[in-house]
C-alpha cells in the first residue's frame, strides 16, 4: 500500500537503541515485496539533506528509512569517532526496528559506515549502493579548498555547489533545483553540532589506513552483496578512484560514473540515478 506520506510530511519518529533516543523517518510502499531501504548520510549531513525526488521516488517501490546516527542533529547520546561504531549503531537501530533485513545506501561518510555494516553484520544487508565514497586504505588526496569549505558552520549553497557538483553552467543549474528540494520541509531537524564534525573527522582519519599494505582491498572480496557503486567524474573530496577500487574488488558491483558530475552525482542527475538503483534493487 502506498501511503500518502512524503518526505515533506514523514513525521520524526524516535526509537531508543542501548539507552539512546535515534530520530528516524519511515515511508513509502508497505506492499513491496523488497526489504526497507536505510538511508546514511554524509559527513555532518542529517534527514533533510537528502534529496525529496530521490527518497520519494525510491519510496513508491518500497519502505524508505531516514536516520541520524547517534548525536547528530535531533538524535541523542555522544557523535561517535569510529566508522565501524557508527556501522553497528545503524545495526542496531535495524535490528530495534525488528527487520531482519535491509537494503542500505550510504553517500560519502554514510558510504563509510553502510561498507562497514555491510562487512560486519552481513546476514543484515541484501543489496548495497556506495555513493561518492571510498574504502578503507583508498587514495585520500582532496583538492585543498575542501578542508576550509567542508567545515563551515553554516553551509552556504555556494559551499554545496563546489563541494557536490560539477563545474558546467548545466551543473550549477541542477545545483540551484536541488536546492529548493532540500528546502521544501518546513519542519527541518537543528543543525548538528561542532562535535559532531570534530568527532566525524577523527572517524575519517582513522578509516584512511590500510588494512594491508601488500592487498589493501582484500577485505572487500568477502563481502558478496550485490553493490551499486555512483560517483563523479570529478569528485574533490574523496577521489573518483576510489569508486574503480571498490568495483574491482568487491566480488558482485557495477559502477556507474556520471559526466560533468562531482562528489553527489545523484542530486545532480536525480531521474538517470532513479532509473539506473530501481532497475539494480528489482534485479
Amino acid at each position: 500500500m502506498i501511503t500518502p506520506i512524503t518526505h515533506i510530511t514523514a513525521p520524526t519518529r524516535f526509537l531508543e537503541v542501548d539507552g539512546v533516543q535515534l530520530a528516524y523517518r519511515r515511508w513509502g510502499n508497505t506492499d513491496s515485496s523488497q526489504p526497507p531501504l536505510l538511508f546514511l548520510q554524509h559527513f555532518r549531513g542529517g534527514m533533510d539533506h537528502w534529496d525529496p525526488l530521490m527518497t520519494d521516488g525510491l519510496a513508491e517501490d518500497r519502505e524508505v528509512i531516514l536516520y541520524n546516527g547517534r548525536g547528530i542533529s535531533s538524535s541523542g547520546g555522544q557523535p561517535r569517532t569510529r566508522i565501524e561504531d557508527m556501522a553497528d549503531d545503524a545495526a542496531a537501530f535495524v535490528r530495534a526496528l525488528g527487520l531482519k533485513q535491509v537494503d542500505v545506501l550510504g553517500f560519502s561518510l554514510g558510504g563509510f559506515q553502510a561498507l562497514d555494516m555491510t562487512w560486519r553484520h552481513p546476514a543484515l544487508v541484501r543489496k548495497l549502493m556506495l555513493l561518492g565514497t571510498g574504502p578503507r586504505g583508498g587514495d585520500p588526496d582532496m583538492e585543498s579548498r575542501v578542508l576550509s569549505t567542508a567545515v563551515n558552520p553554516v553551509p552556504t549553497f555556494d559551499d554545496f555547489l563546489y563541494l557536490f557538483f560539477g563545474r558546467s553552467a548545466q551543473a550549477e543549474q541542477a545545483a540551484r533545483a536541488f536546492w529548493d528540494r532540500r528546502h521544501l520541509r518546513a519542519d527541518q531537524d537543528p543543525p548538528s553540532s561542532p562535535e559532531v564534525a570534530n568527532a566525524q573527522i577523527e572517524a575519517n582519519m582513522l578509516y584512511l589506513p590500510r588494512l594491508s599494505e601488500d592487498d589493501p582491498f582484500a577485505y572487500l572480496r568477502g563481502i558478496h552483496q550485490p553493490t551499486f557503486i555512483l560517483n563523479g567524474v570529478n569528485d574533490v573530496m574523496i577521489p573518483t578512484i576510489n569508486s574503480f577500487y571498490m568495483a574491482r574488488n568487491l566480488p558482485n558491483a557495477q559502477l556507474f560514473i556520471y559526466p560533468d558530475a562531482g562528489h553527489a552525482a545523484q542530486f545532480q542527475y536525480p531521474q538517470r540515478f532513479l532509473q539506473h538503483v530501481r532497475q539494480f534493487l528489482k534485479e
